[in-house]
């Protein structure tokens, strides 16, 4: 994990610092069954920019939370895989997950 950044004193805020965004949870999600390429990544969450994915990799990388794998390929192959530190958010995952199939289920419309 980057030593660079202090951390919130609070638990919930350092959990909240590291997925807070929007796609680095869908990120998360779709890296829990395995290793995906990019182009896979981006097909599976949607409407999130090249740039944007990109730059929410990296920023999952640098806080050990997935480890970005080069080939030396042409053209050139790179996957991503959750590191232990990021499938130990899955219990996190799975309970926010029930959480919003119960909410769904009580209130079908927002």
């Amino acid at each position: 994990m980057a030593a660079e950044k202090e951390l919130p004193a609070c638990p919930v805020e350092t959990t909240l610092t590291l997925i807070s965004d929007k796609w680095k949870v869908l990120i998360l999600r779709d890296l829990m069954p395995g290793t995906k390429r990019f182009g896979e990544l981006r097909r599976s969450i949607g409407s999130v920019s090249q740039k944007v994915l990109t730059a929410q990799l990296r920023e999952m990388e640098q806080s050990g939370l997935l480890r970005r794998t080069v080939y030396a390929e042409v053209p050139p192959r790179v996957e991503y895989t959750l590191t232990d530190l990021g499938r130990s958010l899955k219990p996190i995952l799975d309970a926010m997950q029930h959480w919003g199939e119960t909410y769904q289920a009580n209130n079908r419309t927002l």
